[in-house]
């Protein structure tokens, strides 16, 4: 009796102590009145999409069957960014998995930026960077503003978002409720936007909140209360449109007719499979070449891949899959592309 007394007291302080964290890492939740995607509590999808729930992670946990994960280490860095690029021509430099630094109008953009160790709310488990950023945090030009699309680890890493805040205090837009969570951490100059609001940054630039299908939560009790989102900088040649983390849906044609003309387009095609748990939250790569069809983007570059294992796909995968769906589709050479860390690319 006294052994099965000290099993069920262990339980009960594990039990305990994972609802004691679930609540120290949830991030600050949004109030505010009731839209068509907030129903004065939690945020909704559009046309009301629901990711899969505790019992479908579990199910996806016992079934798994992960592809081939390899940390690369020894690498360089990329060479250091120009410090501004003038005028209407545009420079994109890939850091990894869903950060790029985009420069255009003497103007530097970061996204999602994530130049931690690890996705995850503790420094020795979760998701492990596989491969180095592609340019070192030291040789960053000033950063002017920054683009958080929602609170995941791996989109949002506080102590980078630290570190730009305190070098660099760039002006940082995000979505509904995630501001909370970073002036808690001693980081202002913060912006909240809801789906399709614009915001004039200059005169020949502008802002523009765009939906996405996805959740939100760092933590037990913050699930899909604060807003997720993608962004379009229009510019008077066209929208630089960046997706964020999302799944597909029609919500796309409506961006299309927005933003459009588009000149650039960022699109996920990582952390697909399995595809009956992750379809709803993460565009596969024939998705994303569906959505590229859909913008008519000249141009789409590829991203949340090859950095952090998320899902089951390997790390080669999604761009091995990337390949063989544009040929299959027959997108031409240089449409669709995807970019080293650290290597950089101009439109002009």
């Amino acid at each position: 009796m006294k052994i099965l007394a000290i099993i069920l007291i262990f339980i009960i302080i594990i039990f305990l102590g994972m609802i004691f964290l679930g609540w120290i890492f949830s991030a600050p939740v949004y109030h505010g009145p009731v839209s068509d995607h907030f129903d004065g509590k939690k945020f909704i999808n559009p046309g009301g999409v629901e990711p899969k729930g505790f019992k479908d992670l579990l199910k996806w946990f016992r079934t798994r069957e992960r592809g081939e994960w390899k940390e690369i280490k020894g690498i360089g860095f990329g060479p250091a960014p120009a410090e501004k690029v003038e005028g209407d021509s545009i420079v994109v430099t890939f850091i990894n998995h869903s950060t790029f630094l985009i420069q255009t109008m003497g103007l530097n953009i970061l996204t999602d930026p994530v130049w931690g160790e690890r996705a995850s709310p503790v420094p020795f488990s979760g998701p492990k960077r596989m491969r180095p950023p592609g340019i070192r945090f030291e040789d960053l030009p000033k950063i002017d503003l920054i683009l958080l699309t929602h609170n995941h680890y791996d989109h949002l890493d506080i102590k980078t978002m630290k570190q730009l805040s305190d070098k660099f205090n760039p002006a940082i837009y995000c979505p509904l409720g995630v501001g909370k969570y970073l002036e808690r951490n001693g980081i202002g100059n913060i912006t909240e936007m809801d789906w399709w609001d614009e915001i004039n940054i200059d005169s020949s630039l502008s802002l523009v909140c765009t939906p996405a299908q996805h959740f939100s939560g760092r933590g037990m009790f913050d699930r899909d209360r604060t807003l997720w989102s993608g962004f379009a900088l229009r510019t008077e040649k066209g929208s630089i449109y960046y997706s964020g983390d999302t799944g597909y849906g029609d919500f796309f044609a409506e961006i299309a007719k927005r933003i459009s003309p588009i000149r650039l387009s960022f699109l996920p095609i990582g952390a697909y499979k399995p595809q009956w748990f992750m379809a709803d939250i993460h565009t596969s790569p024939a998705d994303a070449v569906r959505v590229h069809q859909i913008l008519k983007s000249p141009l789409s570059l590829g991203m949340h891949f090859g950095t952090f294992p998320l899902a089951d796909d390997g790390m080669e995968e999604p761009a091995e899959e990337l390949r063989r769906v544009i040929e299959r589709e027959g997108i031409a050479e240089g449409e669709f592309i995807l970019l080293e860390e650290g290597k950089k690319i101009m439109l002009k």
